[in-house]
């Protein structure tokens, strides 16, 4: 599967910017009409009886925001400041908040916002809830957040729940929970949220752990004798930095849903993040320096992981294209290692890598950056200039 990567329209834009400054180029492009289709074609293929959430912690930038606003059904924030980032930006919008650790002064502000629900952690914080609910002048919707056993699925690399993590309730507690939201005439339960896998990769092994979400709900319906009318899923669909046409097949998974609909009436939500907006993001670096060391060759380009943390995070070496500039090549067919203008050996974005040709003032162009990139990135460290920011909007402007 594709995730809309289009350098065609990113390098233009590159050339634009080189030729705006004498200064090395170092920024962040964001692919806007790229993002839009994209997520067009993941909320066109999702049956009936499915939502469609952005997780904003993947990418919060306004624009990115704006751009899938008219097309997904609301948006998930994970803490008190990105739900009032989230409220700013899209008025109106239907909010989900969760995240563990919530203060007092994050709850009330959900409350206090008509468009949002919460996601209970724990009892503690269902506790807490509660007394901030009385009074609240509205009836809040409310998920409970379940980290339930599950066997014979195998395991992703990063494992949120199915053992034990700071996420979500087990099954032990599900009782006490319903008990404490029958005393609170305040509190609505509207479903349940499981997140138990992130960085999947397979579309029919998720298949049978949603489905596997569904039956577990539906064991409890029966067995508390509650009605609830939603199941939020989560997210975590995988995105292979290595080869984006391995990353989770949407369509196969879709078409997956399509089959387990005709037989349940719980309506599914989907909240992904960096599975929405990887592709659209490149970090670019110019490089300024090449150098032989130790018989290896290193290119030092403007910028680094304090901007683009994403490699070092994934521990991965990043994907990446050279635009050449105008400048004849320094080295050809070389192994090379893409380093950024940090004093730590750690400053890596890509180790040992063939490039046919390289010299300074050329960019090097790291695709998939559209996701825990910037966001995630220790900004202040060295004090270097941050990025340029460019959106590419519909009409392949800047």
């Amino acid at each position: 599967m594709s995730l809309y990567l289009n350098t065609a329209r990113v390098c233009d834009a590159i050339t634009q910017m080189r030729e705006e400054s004498n200064e090395p180029l170092c920024a962040y492009l964001y692919d806007l009409h790229a993002l839009k289709d994209h997520a067009q074609n993941m909320k066109d293929a999702l049956p009936s009886g499915c939502e469609l959430y952005y997780a904003a912690k993947a990418n919060a930038e306004a624009s990115v925001l704006h751009t899938l606003g008219s097309i997904v059904d609301g948006f998930e924030a994970a803490s008190g400041g990105e739900l009032r980032w989230l409220h700013e930006h899209q008025p109106g919008r239907p909010l989900l908040f969760g995240g563990p650790g919530k203060l007092d002064s994050e709850l009330k502000l959900a409350v206090s916002l008509p468009d949002c629900t919460l996601h209970v952690e724990s009892l503690g914080e269902l506790e807490r809830l509660a007394h901030i609910a009385v009074g609240a002048g509205r009836k809040i919707p409310v998920f409970l957040r379940m980290n339930i056993t599950v066997t014979g699925l195998g395991e992703t690399r990063l494992m949120m729940g199915g053992k034990p993590t700071p996420f979500g309730m087990d099954e032990e507690a599900l009782p006490i929970a319903l008990h404490r939201l029958r005393q609170t005439p305040q509190l609505h339960l509207e479903g349940f949220h499981f997140h138990l896998m992130s960085h999947q990769r397979d579309a029919d092994t998720h298949l049978d752990l949603v489905q596997r979400y569904l039956d577990t709900v539906h064991r409890w319906q029966d067995t508390f004798g509650i009605e609830v009318q939603v199941v939020n899923v989560g997210g975590g669909f995988g995105v292979d930095y290595a080869d984006a046409t391995r990353s989770f097949d949407w369509q196969r998974f879709c078409r997956g849903l399509h089959q387990m609909r005709r037989n349940d009436d719980l309506r599914l939500r989907f909240e992904p993040g960096r599975y929405v907006s990887a592709g659209c993001g490149f970090y670019v670096m110019e490089v300024l320096d090449i150098k032989r060391n130790h018989g290896e060759y290193f290119a030092v380009g403007r910028g680094g992981t304090h901007h683009f943390r994403t490699p070092a995070a994934q521990g991965h070496s990043h994907p990446f294209f050279v635009l050449r500039g105008k400048a004849p090549a320094e080295i050809e067919q070389e192994i090379v290692t893409l380093v950024g203008q940090l004093c730590t050996p750690k400053d890596i974005l890509a180790s040992a890598q063939p490039v046919d040709a390289l010299a300074v003032g050329d960019s090097i162009v790291f695709s998939l950056a559209g996701a825990y990139a910037w966001n995630i990135s220790h900004q202040n460290f060295l004090m270097h200039p941050p990025p340029q920011m460019r959106f590419l909007s519909a009409n392949c402007g800047v």
